[in-house]
């Protein structure tokens, strides 16, 4: 039986989460935040890990080279709200086998875990300008280590217009 470290602080998703991945054959461990998660490392070996992006504690990426050295055929699922290019690419270069938006159904977070699954990036797609703002703002944002204020003024934009977008759920098409 696979086993899984799961780490979401949303408990209402986590539950509904837990319940379909354990049908679906998974034993899963379930982590509200990175410090607990982290501290499983060493007494645990998982074969799977589905990550939430943002959580009470910091974000997961973090935990993401933890749990590559840790266990070293892990596949790791990356599950966010907040979807960005420049974060997906992050994850993918820290370890990371996959990345999702939320909402994802059991069934794309199957597929996630599968061995020929990849992100669906055709160059053929057209992104709206509203999304094309958001990723240059993720960008941006990653490249200043989340500094609001260095990515203002690198985007020539006042503060807090720059915040009153980030307060925004991103856009997605």
């Amino acid at each position: 039986m696979p086993r899984l470290l799961y780490l979401e602080d949303d408990e209402i998703l986590a539950y509904m989460t837990v319940k379909a991945l354990t049908r679906k054959g998974f034993d899963v461990h379930h982590f509200e935040s990175i410090n607990v998660a982290r501290s499983s490392l060493t007494n645990s070996s998982y074969s799977h890990a589905l990550l939430d992006l943002k959580l009470g504690d910091g974000h997961s990426l973090a935990l993401i080279a933890d749990l590559v050295d840790a266990h070293k055929d892990i596949k790791i699922l990356l599950l966010t709200g907040y979807a960005s290019i420049a974060t997906a690419v992050q994850a993918i270069k820290l370890g990371a086998h996959n990345y999702l938006a939320k909402p994802a159904t059991i069934e794309e977070i199957m597929m996630a875990f599968g061995e020929n699954s990849t992100v669906d990036c055709s160059p053929d797609e057209t992104i709206s300008l509203k999304r094309l703002e958001w990723e240059k703002i993720q960008q941006a944002l990653t490249e200043n280590d989340g500094n609001i204020s260095a990515t203002a003024r690198q985007l020539k934009m006042h503060r807090r217009t720059l915040q009153r977008k980030l307060d925004k759920r991103p856009v997605s098409e």
